[in-house]
């Protein structure tokens, strides 16, 4: 299970308090802190915003958790999530409030683990022409231990025909951030990503959820979340 929304912390040093379910084992709740885990453990990973040189040390793209990058002291962000191992999560990052990726930077990049750390590669989620709203994201693990961070792309098939959105760098579908609340628009660019997991658990046990997104990616896995307001998908007719 997915923690929906998580305030932006400015700093790393912020505490992250958690309700644990049943069958969730796993007592690492920072970020930062390194586990194993198995399926229906919770898994807490965070997802670091600014501009894409805060993220390198020495020309070296480096985990937001090494402190060499000094992220706490810079123009950055951080939003944590837990959510539950191999179960497919829609996590939302709210932009309507106080919080506009643009303003941070404009990127992103997943990660977890400290002497373990791993990290996703550098995502673009907004400047100040364009905004994409919508990633995949995939945890691969094995043995129970986190291995990557993938941004899975499709191309932009789900908006291909919209004159709503256009396709930057033939992988990604945006709006303009004009559009955008906050931004003198009316559209909700909160950020949404879906998350899966893929490779094994500490168990050996195969962690199936990215596969079955794979194999359905043709379907709105947003219609699987009728609970979400005013989502960008059903302002523009539900073109996902």
């Amino acid at each position: 299970m997915a923690i929906p929304r998580i305030p932006l912390m400015s700093t790393m040093m912020a505490m992250l308090f958690v309700f644990t379910e049943s069958g969730d084992n796993n007592r690492a709740f920072s970020p930062c802190s390194d586990t194993t885990v198995q399926k229906s453990d919770g898994f807490t990973f965070g997802i670091a915003f600014a501009s894409r040189d805060k993220f390198s040390y020495n020309n070296t793209m480096l985990s937001p958790c090494d402190r060499r990058l000094a992220l706490s002291s810079a123009s950055s962000q951080i939003s944590v999530f837990r959510p539950k191992v191999d179960e497919i999560s829609l996590l939302t990052i709210n932009t309507t409030s106080n919080f506009f990726p643009s303003d941070y930077g404009g990127y992103m990049v997943a990660f977890a683990g400290r002497k373990y750390a791993a990290r996703s590669a550098l995502a673009f989620a907004s400047n100040s022409t364009y905004t994409v709203t919508s990633f995949t994201l995939v945890l691969e693990f094995k043995k129970g231990r986190l291995q990557n961070l993938y941004w899975k792309r499709d191309g932009c098939s789900t908006c291909s025909g919209n004159s709503k959105f256009v396709c930057l760098n033939n992988q990604d579908c945006a709006i303009k951030t004009i559009e955008c609340k906050g931004r003198g628009g009316s559209v909700d660019c909160s950020l949404g990503i879906q998350l899966t997991f893929s490779g094994t658990d500490k168990h050996y046990s195969v962690l199936n959820s990215w596969y079955e997104v794979k194999n359905l990616r043709q379907y709105s896995l947003y219609g699987l979340y009728s609970n979400l307001a005013e989502s960008l998908t059903s302002q523009y007719n539900k073109f996902f």
